[in-house]
């Protein structure tokens, strides 16, 4: 089981969040958190976000990516979208 949390944050505070669940055997991590972000992204109203070289690198080492306005092309309303590996296979 894959598992991906999804956090919007303003001002310190918890918006909103979800649980992206996948379970295809035949996808890679890289295919599962991407597949997992389009979802989160589609029942956020968001744009996907832009990986930078700062999301990658902390992604890699902490299973944990936070993306803030300079990851966005349109106005975001919120501070920022952290996702986070909570479970994996």
């Amino acid at each position: 089981m894959f598992r991906l949390w999804a956090k919007e944050f303003k001002h310190n505070h918890l918006i909103r969040d979800m649980v992206v669940c996948n379970d295809t055997p035949d996808m890679s991590r890289t295919q599962k958190v991407f597949a997992a972000l389009d979802e989160v992204c589609h029942a956020f109203d968001l744009q996907v976000p832009t990986w930078l070289d700062i999301n990658i690198n902390d992604f890699k080492k902490y299973s944990k990516a936070r993306f803030t306005q300079d990851s966005f092309v349109e106005h975001i309303d919120f501070d920022f979208l952290e996702i986070h590996v909570i479970e994996e296979d």
